[in-house]
């Protein structure tokens, strides 16, 4: 219906992305889903930042959005607290106005996969731990099945050796 190319990209962006109110309003529950923005503790790195990088993509669609240098500090904000000391130690190394909110999240990918390698070698020498306490457990108590056999078997004959004597 539209005659010109301006009417036709009018109303594209009427539907898409709305009226100034829906869009004024879009941008509000955006800004606000940004500021809310947290990542639990269960949550992996790759989801959260697919998450946060929806929400600023699609500010900096409709707003122009907010510096990359505010997106990093953000983030790391967002961080569960176990993370704290890499967090950290990325703010004392990094000059966070010139580092990447990509370059963020493969540090902390990175960071991610050193914990639990971390985490996994403590596991497997609990384990080796536990089976030598094990061994140990069960060496013991069989030379305690031997000592006592034989502690009974001495007991037996003192036993026998008692009554013999009564008899004489």
């Amino acid at each position: 219906m539209c005659k010109t190319a301006k009417e036709i990209w009018d109303t594209l962006l009427i539907t898409h992305q709305g009226n100034s109110q829906v869009k004024d309003n879009k941008i509000d529950l955006l800004v606000q889903q940004y500021e809310q923005f947290t990542i639990s503790e269960e949550k992996s790195i790759d989801n959260a930042f697919a998450r946060f990088n929806t929400i600023i993509t699609s500010l900096k669609a409709l707003a122009g959005g907010f510096s990359s240098k505010n997106y990093v500090r953000k983030f790391l904000r967002a961080l569960h607290p176990k993370w704290r000391a890499k967090v950290m130690a990325i703010e004392e190394s990094k000059d966070l106005t010139s580092l990447s909110l990509d370059e963020l999240i493969g540090n902390l990918k990175v960071y991610k996969v050193i914990i639990n390698k971390d985490s996994e070698m403590v596991i497997v020498k609990r384990e080796q731990s536990r089976s030598l306490a094990l061994k140990a457990k069960k060496e013991s108590s069989d030379e305690e099945s031997l000592t006592s056999d034989s502690e009974d078997e001495e007991y037996a004959m003192a036993v026998r050796d008692f009554k013999k004597f009564f008899k004489r």
